[in-house]
């Protein structure tokens, strides 16, 4: 094969390579969480249980919008959660200062691994 012919064999890939990545749903690229749902209960009980109640279901109204219920299936409906975990992991990593969510992550409150963890925990919400 001739470089030229290379080149535009290497260009034709990528553009259907693109194309493909373009068709993909938001959810193909986000990290799921690998954390532990046993280890993230105790830090839901101390760090999360004032504004998001002990069984998960919030509505505790800080500043805008009341804190999301985790067992309603309708919030992991909302393309933001449905998406995968990056939409939890951003808020409880930077807080959300309008709706009063505190940066657990940036304020060194909470390792990465123990905001996997916590991810894992209210997913067990999802299943009751």
């Amino acid at each position: 094969m001739t470089l030229a012919k290379n080149v535009r064999t290497l260009g034709a890939g990528l553009t259907v390579l693109a194309i493909l990545g373009a068709s993909l749903s938001p959810s193909a690229f986000a990290v799921p969480s690998k954390g532990n749902p046993a280890l993230g209960k105790p830090l839901f009980a101390s760090k999360c249980v004032a504004c998001h109640k002990a069984d998960g279901v919030g509505g505790v109204k800080l500043t805008g919008n009341p804190t999301p219920n985790w067992k309603d299936p309708k919030t992991w409906a909302d393309p933001k959660r449905k998406a995968g975990d990056d939409y939890l992991r951003d808020c409880i990593t930077n807080g959300k200062i309008k709706s009063g969510m505190v940066a657990w992550g940036k304020t060194g409150q909470l390792k990465p691994q123990q905001i996997e963890d916590l991810i894992a925990y209210i997913h067990t919400f999802a299943k009751k």
